[in-house]
């Protein structure tokens, strides 16, 4: 059968294009470091780190999307160790249940507390369902010290807060006004369950917005973790701050985009955190191993 040339040349093409994607796919298969496997979420150390953590939130299911958030955070600490994580807020569906924990906390996270990995639990709406969250807070494994407390590391001071409906925030904004006054660390990292700037299914929360930017921005607070939407989404200095959400822990939802929106994604993942001297190096990571964003704060970031 005789072709026309440009038959010829679309066949042509088209064997090549087929014997490129074929010949990728059996590499993929044979070699040892295969194209199709995914990509190692590796960061290495620089000499200079002060302190690597990790935050997720909405995680407690027990269901097949925590555990594979928990089998990347593994993954992951296993190539970029790592010995602190922000655990902010809905530890445990629907209700609360601290007889639930070994099937959505113990289990899941096994391989990072046998390693001393430290989790640092704030409560979200649904951890309150059960006798106010109290249980969760005596929990050892979650290291709260109340309903809100603080902790620091290195030059890195953390502040847990209680954002439920139902908190006490008379005396819970006195005491955060006076810690943030008193800290004496560079970077100050806030972290509580519900958002204040969000583009999901939630939005910003005008309300907190009033009460909490106003001293974020007093204080230098550079970095403010949420939970309650279940994606990821990070935003460029707002006054100075970043607000991060990393809901995407176990379940997930769609999210859009806002003015302020440097990335967001439905997909299921958890954030890290290097903090160096003059700034933080943030990265999103999903399921797949795979870094899908990566963004940095600075120390005093307008």
């Amino acid at each position: 059968m005789q072709l026309k040339r440009r038959q010829f040349l679309f066949l042509g093409s088209l064997s090549a294009i087929s014997t490129g994607f074929l010949g990728w796919k059996l590499f993929g298969q044979n070699a040892e470091n295969s194209l199709l496997e995914p990509v190692i979420a590796a960061n290495p150390a620089k000499k200079d780190l002060l302190l690597r953590f990790v935050s997720v939130a909405d995680t407690g299911t027990g269901a097949k999307g925590q555990y594979s958030v928990a089998k990347a955070m593994n993954f992951y600490h296993q190539k970029n160790p790592y010995n602190v994580v922000v655990l902010a807020g809905d530890n445990i569906y629907n209700n609360g249940e601290i007889e639930k924990i070994t099937a959505v906390f113990e289990r899941p996270y096994q391989p990072l507390l046998q390693k001393g990995v430290k989790f640092h639990a704030c409560l979200g709406n649904h951890d309150i369902r059960t006798d106010n969250g109290v249980p969760q807070v005596k929990y050892a494994g979650f290291n709260m010290k109340g309903r809100y407390y603080t902790f620091g590391q290195d030059k890195i001071q953390f502040f847990a807060l209680d954002t439920n409906g139902n908190a006490d925030w008379k005396n819970q904004l006195v005491w955060l006004e006076k810690e943030l006054s008193l800290s004496k660390a560079d970077w100050k990292v806030v972290f509580g369950h519900h958002p204040i700037y969000s583009s999901g299914q939630y939005g910003s929360n005008s309300k907190f917005i009033k009460t909490f930017t106003p001293l974020f921005q007093k204080y230098n607070v550079q970095l403010y973790i949420n939970g309650h939407e279940h994606n990821y989404e990070r935003t460029r200095s707002i006054h100075g701050t970043s607000y991060l959400t990393c809901g995407a822990g176990a379940g997930n939802r769609p999210v859009g985009r806002s003015e302020w929106t440097e990335y967001s994604t439905s997909n299921l993942s958890f954030a890290t955190h290097d903090v160096y001297a003059d700034r933080i190096e943030v990265s999103g990571i999903g399921t797949d191993n795979r870094i899908f964003d990566q963004g940095v704060i600075k120390l005093r970031s307008v």
